[in-house]
């Protein structure tokens, strides 16, 4: 396949999932707008690796997605600075592991704002310039946690929840628009993130991170592997592509056998 001429914005995209996917994007011809955090000098570095390699130029958007306005103004700066914006992922989410009762309530603020708030505000500011060209790709980050719980991660599971929905709502309103809405629901996924949380572990139980990836794995998994940011950039390149043009309102799971159980 390939994306030459398509625009594509994917948020939480400097790091992990993220990056997997625009680099997957970009390497199929997208010009791809990265947003999230990190330091200036490594992400204006990510930006000009990813331009060099995919031959497509990359840029940066630093907007604050826990605030609905500067969300719109992100996918606003999209369409002006590319002539459009064919491809939103709306990929950044941010965890707090807690029991229910003893929850801080601006942490559940904070995750609601920027795992659903984000993808409601990102979804009403990118569709009608879609819908106006006849052409949308949406996908939005879930999680195995969009279709099942787990304990003490209640504001995680409520969002994650809430963007399946939401992604059924989206893709039932554009059916015929010539617009996808479809929802990714990752396992454990092997970010630097985990790597580094691997790494602790083994650290403290004297053991090692082969150990501990199995330990961990084993919690929720059937499949002891652990999916990698490539191969969810991989879905979301088939999620763009001619054979996926009647996949919409999906929440495609990619975790191991997770949810199968």
């Amino acid at each position: 396949m390939s994306l030459h001429g398509r625009t594509a914005l994917v948020t939480g995209s400097t790091s992990g999932i993220g990056l997997g996917v625009a680099r997957a994007l970009a390497a199929e011809g997208a010009r791809v707008t990265l947003n999230g955090f990190g330091d200036p000098a490594d992400i204006e570095a990510l930006v000009a690796e990813i331009s060099a390699t995919s031959g497509s130029p990359a840029a940066y958007d630093g907007a604050d997605l826990s605030r609905g306005e500067d969300v719109a103004a992100m996918v606003a700066r999209a369409e002006e600075r590319a002539g459009s914006l064919d491809i939103l992922v709306n990929n950044a989410g941010i965890q707090h592991v807690a029991p229910i009762d003893q929850f801080p309530p601006e942490r559940w603020d904070a995750i609601i704002a920027l795992n659903l708030s984000a993808v409601f505000h990102g979804m009403r500011a990118a569709i009608p310039g879609m819908r106006q060209r006849g052409y949308g790709r949406i996908i939005n980050v879930a999680s195995a946690h969009g279709l099942v719980a787990s304990a003490q991660k209640v504001a995680y599971v409520a969002a994650k929840h809430g963007v399946v929905g939401a992604t059924k709502v989206a893709a039932l309103e554009t059916a015929n628009d010539g617009i996808t809405v479809n929802a990714i629901c990752p396992g454990w996924v092997l970010t630097p993130l985990v790597e580094r949380q691997l790494a602790d572990r083994a650290a403290a139980a004297g053991t090692d991170v082969a150990t501990e990836s199995e330990l961990l794995l084993s919690e929720k998994q059937p499949m002891l592997a652990f999916t990698t940011p490539e191969a969810i950039g991989a879905l979301a390149l088939y999620l763009c592509s001619d054979a996926a043009r009647t996949v919409t309102g999906a929440s495609l799971s990619i975790d191991g056998g997770w949810t199968a159980q």
